[in-house]
């Protein structure tokens, strides 16, 4: 599949809908459903053939069909049928591990804890949640039949979409005899979760094969797989998608820390949020337009196609102030297409993944990825987060963030990018041995002894990294490295201990103890084209926020990326990623504020203009015009030494300045 095939704008229409609702579909209108649709935009709407309560919205002689549903009414038929008409696409959704029917008509096929309980989601007895079922049981054979039957009666497909799909562990009678087969310990739970592995993996190139077969086609996307594995999974794959409700607990970082990586395959990708104030289901909650206009600005800033979550009422009935939102976002990305389709990111950096980094969770949750991420968009970086196995010449710098343990092939392929000319930073034990005792990284050119003796240690900023930095000596919240420098190599920064570790019989004041003495110690450091940095400073700077930390990293850089991509003075929190098209360049600028509107809910609720915006743009050559897409309002421009330099008049939320 070609990537412009991937449609821009949109709908994934949940329909989870309990049995207990009577009246299913009873004031559906097909005719009126499509042309909402039209009216705002939609070029692609994911219709429900089976929900997580395991029902069945077509006809049907299966039992599971819902109990609900107006007799007679074949939704999904009518839905597809209706959607057709109108030009817009339709695949169709079937949820996977999760199936209440099933799971209460035959609880043996529920996933199991080790001490034989349900996994339940959320977890609790008596809570209102989802049974998850064990695709290692009878109930694979269950799905498949499901699945044929929507094949051969919606043939062909425009394509599926297989929900609830990630490594699911159990303990039931067939996932241990499967684990026994394969020299698997069930009593071992990272031998449990690879048997969870190995039984997605299966039944995803089963089910992809299924659906291929039926309608070569089609799409077919399995939603829930770890990020941090795409390229083991691809094959299985027609599209990357992301979902990322920034309201829903995603937060605004996790969809621009996956797409990093996602967009590296190819494969078209796809940012999934959501019309909800908060989660998925949140009836009657409506987030503002300039949230919904942010997050779908950040989708196709890097090259995404937009997906919105909506839920359809169980009668039927769309919701209008729903689609009028979804309306006015969507008819401001058609307007953009032009200059969106088949654009590829242009980065300088590429941070390498953990291998059990933040992209392999369901959600950001703090740490290394998700630091490197808000601190490199913060400098205007363009950088792209990689796999240690992946191309790393392409970059000018490749950054080993915090933790990563560096293999022999690793170091002598770092070695090898070393002396074609690139640039490496490593921080915390990135190059060392886990407990930084020992040295595995040559080239940083320093001696580890092995981590601090205390929790909380400053650092001391020398001359030729201490612009903008505070004349202080600034604290490190977590345990650093204790490193000293070797002959050749620049000592940067030094570490400052305190006075001692704070303890609850041996302390000073509320909080850590003061600085003390400046030691030998390094805090940052150079030899040649390699720096080194002995905190884990990006999960630090997620963890605590601390402008200094920022200002380490990007005074460090400077050093060994004097050319930056682009350069403009704009607010930390303006967000800019650069693509290209065949002849064109595109700069994205994003300047909008979410703020701590709750407890635990950022949201943005007002756009504020940046005015006269100072930038410049490196650039292979000159350009022959500089506009604003789409009124292609023109920009006057200077071409000083590979660099266009310019002033963007007004930035009202997003702006995309086009070089041609």
């Amino acid at each position: 599949m070609k990537q412009w095939a991937l449609p821009y704008r949109q709908i994934h229409l949940d329909f989870h809908t309990g049995p207990a609702i009577p009246d299913v579909g009873r004031d559906f209108d097909a005719r009126d459903f499509a042309r909402t649709m039209k009216r705002a935009h939609v070029n692609s709407v994911t219709v429900f053939a089976k929900c997580h309560h395991g029902h069945l919205y077509y006809n049907t002689k299966r039992p599971e069909r819902h109990p609900g549903l107006k007799r007679g009414l074949d939704l999904l038929g009518e839905q597809v049928g209706a959607l057709h008409r109108e030009g817009i696409r339709a695949p169709i959704y079937i949820s996977v591990q999760c199936d209440e029917y099933a799971a209460n008509t035959h609880p043996e096929w529920v996933a199991r804890r080790p001490d034989s309980s349900q996994v339940k989601t959320p977890p609790g007895v008596f809570s209102a949640a989802w049974q998850i079922l064990d695709m290692s049981t009878p109930y694979q054979e269950y799905l498949a039949e499901q699945t044929q039957e929507v094949l051969k009666l919606f043939k062909p497909v425009d394509g599926i979409f297989f929900d609830m799909c990630w490594d699911q562990r159990s303990t039931t009678r067939e996932a241990i005899a499967g684990m026994r087969k394969i020299n698997l310990n069930p009593e071992v739970e990272e031998d449990r979760l690879k048997w969870g592995n190995v039984v997605a993996h299966r039944y995803m190139k089963r089910f992809r094969d299924m659906v291929k077969k039926s309608s070569p086609k089609a799409s077919v996307f399995f939603n829930g797989r770890a990020f941090g594995r795409l390229s083991e999974e691809l094959e299985y794959q027609e599209q990357i998608e992301i979902e990322a409700l920034a309201t829903g607990g995603w937060g605004y970082m996790y969809f621009p820390m996956c797409v990093r990586h996602a967009r590296r395959f190819d494969k078209p990708s796809l940012g999934m949020t959501a019309r909800f104030h908060k989660s998925w289901a949140d009836f009657g909650g409506l987030k503002p337009y300039p949230a919904l206009e942010y997050e779908t600005s950040q989708m196709i800033a890097h090259g995404a196609r937009c997906s919105i979550g909506d839920q359809l009422h169980p009668r039927g009935v769309l919701d209008r102030a729903a689609y009028e939102l979804i309306g006015n976002v969507y008819e401001r990305v058609e307007e953009r297409e032009p200059w969106l389709l088949d654009s590829r990111a242009i980065t300088q950096i590429g941070v390498v993944r953990l291998p059990n980094g933040d992209i392999s969770a369901t959600r950001s949750a703090g740490g290394s990825e998700e630091g490197a991420t808000r601190m490199l968009t913060q400098l205007k970086h363009q950088f792209d987060i990689v796999g240690e196995d992946e191309d790393l010449d392409q970059y000018e710098l490749i950054i080993l963030p915090d933790s990563l343990l560096v293999s022999p092939q690793l170091a002598k392929r770092i070695g090898a990018y070393l002396k074609s000319g690139g640039a490496v930073l490593a921080t915390g034990t990135s190059g060392l041995s886990a407990d930084a005792s020992k040295l595995l990284l040559p080239q940083l050119g320093v001696k580890p002894t092995g981590m601090s003796q205390f929790t909380t240690t400053y650092i001391r900023f020398g001359g030729e990294i201490d612009r903008d930095v505070p004349p202080s000596d600034h604290v490190i919240y977590e345990r650093g490295a204790r490193v000293t420098a070797l002959r050749r190599t620049k000592t940067l920064a030094r570490v400052v201990e305190p006075y001692f570790e704070r303890a609850w019989d041996h302390f000073s004041s509320h909080f850590q103890t003061p600085p003390d003495r400046v030691t030998n110690f390094i805090a940052a450091s150079v030899n040649g084209r390699a720096a080194y940095i002995s905190y884990a400073i990006f999960k630090a700077f997620a963890d605590h926020g601390n402008a200094p930390f920022r200002l380490l990293v990007r005074n460090v850089i400077d050093l060994l990326v004097p050319e930056p991509l682009v350069r403009i003075d704009a607010p930390t929190g303006t967000e800019v990623s650069l693509m290209r098209q065949k002849n064109r360049t595109i700069l994205h600028l994003l300047s909008y504020a979410p703020e701590r509107r709750a407890k635990n809910l950022d949201l943005v609720e007002d756009i504020v203009p940046l005015n006269e915006v100072a930038t410049s743009v490196k650039l292979a050559r000159k350009p022959k015009r500089v506009y604003l897409a789409p009124d292609q309002t023109p920009i006057e421009f200077d071409f000083v030494d590979g660099r266009c330099e310019f002033f963007i008049p007004e930035v009202l939320g997003h702006a995309m300045v086009v070089f041609e």
